[in-house]
């Protein structure tokens, strides 16, 4: 037993689950003799339902990583290279990105019982933006162990001393002064803004890819409610049906009872009668004598 295998199992539970969790693999630890494993296992903290979430979109829908880190990768290389048309394309694509992953994150979280607020929606999307904004943000929440959601306070990196912004170029004079040929500085540049382009152009084809998939999972989630509904009816309906059944088999039951207590007393007065008429005749048959 190790930590990093101890954590990745208690933020994969239920948040309910996480306390008494946590306690069973403290007491497993101390048993074991490694106090200090012990003490570190009870530092790991219960996540709020909005960290949860968020770990729960890490672990159920991995598939989801790599885009979001390729966007972030591709967004602070364009802030850095003051790529104004880049910037604007790539942050259409984090505004429908985040949407898309928040609204997955709320969706499963419901699933497994636990529908969030809208408070707790906006704290998804404050930590998915924290995960476009910071590469160490991007490494925690690629764990799936967050305690508690992250915040987007840094932003995006500043432009590096050596980035030129893209101006638009300086309408030709007569004399067009000799283009001094490319330094190394810049064509690094260009290669690492063709690698943004390409990894924002996965990162968007994996954003509708996942767009097409989350609808096809909102209906699932719409059709296995509206037939949860459905269930619920008919066991309402069922559960007072067998209500009344309870009732008239009691019914019935004291119907057959007081049948019972009927035929008893018929009975005895047969017999009695029987004794009577039987009375009768000896009596007869004396006198005729």
């Amino acid at each position: 037993m190790d930590l990093d295998a101890v954590a990745d199992e208690l933020y994969g539970l239920r948040p309910e689950d996480f306390t008494a969790a946590r306690a069973v693999r403290v007491a497993a630890a101390r048993t074991a003799g490694d106090r200090a494993l012990a003490e570190r296992i009870g530092k790991l903290r219960r996540p709020s339902l909005a960290a949860w979430a968020s770990n729960l979109l890490v672990r159920e829908q991995p598939e989801q990583i790599e885009p979001l880190l390729k966007l972030g990768e591709a967004l602070r290389q364009a802030h850095q290279d003051l790529d104004g048309a880049q910037l604007r394309a790539l942050s259409r694509q984090q505004r429908s990105l985040i949407s898309a992953l928040s609204r997955q994150a709320g969706q499963l979280a419901a699933s497994a019982g636990h529908p969030i607020s809208e408070d707790a929606q906006r704290e998804i999307e404050s930590t998915l933006h924290s995960v476009l904004a910071d590469p160490e943000a991007a490494r925690e929440w690629a764990t799936g162990r967050l305690a508690k959601p992250l915040t987007a306070t840094v932003g995006f990196p500043a432009a590096s001393p050596s980035a030129k912004p893209h101006v638009a170029p300086a309408a030709k004079s007569r004399t067009t002064p000799a283009k001094p040929p490319p330094s190394r500085a810049d064509e690094q540049r260009r290669e690492r803004l063709d690698r943004a382009r390409k990894d924002a152009e996965d990162a968007d084809a994996e954003l509708r890819t996942r767009e097409k998939e989350a609808a096809a999972a909102t209906r699932d989630v719409d059709q296995a409610r509206k037939l949860a509904e459905q269930l619920q009816r008919h066991m309402n309906e069922l559960s007072a049906e067998l209500k009344r059944t309870e009732g008239e088999y009691e019914e019935a039951r004291a119907a057959e009872r007081k049948a019972h207590e009927d035929l008893r007393r018929t009975e005895r007065r047969i017999r009695e009668a029987r004794r009577r008429a039987e009375s009768a005749a000896a009596k007869v048959e004396r006198l005729g004598q």
